[in-house]
């Protein structure tokens, strides 16, 4: 009873903080993308880059932008961590092997910031500092910036510019991400979280004996890797790690961090659409999803059958005594169903029913309320087909925010809920159907099936976070997470900006009698119906043949 009442307490203490920051956070969003005014450090890099921050660009403009700006990227930060043994600040680091380069920079990249590695015996402080942390912002800016243009695909009218990407993600990252990790960064090392630029540092130890302690730039690293919903911590142990997360109070913060930024932006595409209501439905249906999700996994973690979780009341296997189980699990909810990964407790030691909430809170697209930018277009696209199905009950055109949903965006937006899935199914299949990738799991039958269904389903949702059961170095693992990021990443980037420039080419079209209210209870119902049934019309085989099966045995 005390750990649901714990539990209880800071579910609504994060939700009272969230709420404080929605419409303040999200209005300054939308001002962000919106402003005419660049500062004078914007104006020194645009004219740096050769941007010429007044021009509009055309939907197939910007997304070659976004694919050749990730792409540098990808190239940049693998030659960082080839090179880092004869980088400054190196610490005695030898370069990171090809494989797990490839794997890491394709990772940060893609906002996964899944990590086959352990941070603090591999990355140096400057690949850590000048690569992983770098990309930490600039994979989460671009996701804003996809956003924002689909948004923009909504509210524009007669044309196909979607705006600027270079603009859009400088100012996302000067403006947004810059000045808010400088202030969680303080607030973290003031929580007692490690900042400094030492590799290691040898003590000895009351017992006589020596000790080498990890060190780094941890704050500044935390504060975006929750921020950006990027995930990947310094260490191995990630966010339960006392170094990285030393209190309850700094647990609770962590939470409020990977969280506030996608409940902000349903504001931000309220306020750009001209229709605040419509931030609301798309709030209330992530707000629904999460607390339901969150609510199910603490009840399997506090119930869990067995004479040990019985005898203490919870599942305490893999847990931080520091949290307790309600704590764990709220983390655990949030970072799966955000795309962030970061975790404070081992996922794999969640329980048969716990552990295939987690897989289920990423098999639906993260979009409760999703990655930064990407949990926003995904709960759009979904909501186009939310108002299709609803013009076929009726037999209406579907209309949504003034445009009629014809074949073209209906195809677009089908295609993008079935990229994701097709990713991390084939990847999952190709996997076990060689007898000799088996060999890398520590359990077999349906929890073992569970380790690579969420391996896979973790890189293609860009979440990052891992059952901890699977060894994941070998060359195949290595090689084929890399790619099923990559592509689960940028195929659907493709679909929605070519969703925004199909939209944007439309004229508005006014509110009839027989258009669809999309702003009320009936539609975030509707919202809901269709998440639920594409995610369990999808998955359920590959659910029912692991956790499903190992929490009903």
């Amino acid at each position: 009873m005390a750990g649901w009442l714990a539990g209880l307490v800071q579910a609504l203490v994060l939700v009272a903080a969230l709420a404080v920051c929605w419409g303040p956070a999200g209005d300054h969003l939308a001002r962000v993308y919106s402003s005419t005014r660049d500062s004078r450090v914007e104006r020194g890099l645009y004219r740096a880059m050769g941007v010429d921050p007044s021009a509009d660009q055309r939907w197939p403009t910007y997304l070659r932008s976004v694919l050749a700006f990730s792409a540098v990227g990808v190239l940049l930060l693998y030659l960082v961590q080839r090179l880092q043994s004869h980088l400054v600040l190196a610490g005695g680091f030898a370069a990171v092997t090809p494989a797990v380069a490839w794997n890491t920079a394709a990772s940060f990249v893609t906002n996964t910031n899944w990590q086959s590695y352990s941070g603090e015996a591999t990355m140096s402080v400057l690949t850590q500092m000048a690569g992983l942390t770098v990309q930490n912002f600039l994979s989460a800016a671009v996701g804003m910036s996809v956003a924002v243009a689909l948004v923009r695909g909504f509210v524009r009218s007669r044309t196909d510019r979607l705006g600027n990407f270079w603009v859009d993600t400088t100012r996302g990252t000067l403006r947004v991400l810059l000045p808010l990790s400088i202030v969680s960064a303080l607030v973290l090392l003031a929580m007692g979280v490690v900042q400094n630029l030492h590799g290691t540092t040898d003590i000895a130890t009351l017992t006589g004996g020596h000790q080498s302690l990890p060190g780094g730039a941890v704050a500044s690293q935390e504060a975006i890797k929750e921020l950006g919903d990027n995930g990947g911590g310094p260490f191995n142990a990630n966010s339960a790690h006392p170094f990285e997360n030393p209190t309850p109070l700094s647990n609770l913060l962590e939470v409020f961090l990977l969280l506030v930024l996608p409940v902000s932006l349903t504001r931000t595409f309220g306020t750009m659409v001209g229709d605040r209501r419509q931030g609301v439905a798309v709030l209330a249906t992530t707000t629904t999803l999460w607390a339901v999700l969150t609510g199910l996994l603490t009840w399997a973690e506090s119930t869990a059958r067995g004479a040990v979780p019985q005898a203490v009341g919870a599942a305490l296997e893999g847990k931080e005594l520091r949290f307790g189980t309600a704590a764990s699990s709220l983390f655990a909810s949030s970072t799966t169903l955000t795309s962030t990964g970061a975790v404070d407790s081992s996922h794999d030691s969640l329980t048969a029913l716990g552990g295939g909430i987690t897989v289920f809170d990423m098999l639906t697209g993260e979009i409760a309320p999703g990655g930064v930018g990407s949990g926003l277009y995904g709960i759009l696209v979904l909501s186009v087909v939310a108002v299709f199905v609803a013009g076929l009950m009726v037999g209406r055109t579907p209309e949504y925010l003034g445009k009629k949903l014809q074949p073209r965006e209906i195809k677009l937006a089908s295609l993008y809920i079935l990229t994701t899935p097709f990713f991390v199914l084939a990847g999952a299949a190709t996997t076990i159907a060689q007898p000799g990738r088996l060999a890398a799991l520590l359990n077999s039958g349906p929890h073992g099936l569970t380790e690579i269904l969420y391996a896979y389903a973790s890189a293609g949702n860009n979440n990052g976070s891992a059952f901890a059961g699977l060894t994941v170095t070998g060359y195949w693992y290595q090689v084929t997470l890399g790619l099923c990021m990559l592509l689960a990443r940028f195929v659907p980037i493709v679909l929605v900006l070519t969703l925004a420039g199909s939209l944007a080419r439309q004229r508005s079209t006014p509110t009839s009698a027989g258009t669809l209210p999309t702003h009320g209870p009936l539609f975030v119902g509707l919202l809901l119906g269709v998440v639920v049934v594409l995610v369990a019309l999808t998955y359920v085989p590959a659910l029912f043949l692991g956790p499903l099966a190992e929490g009903l045995a």
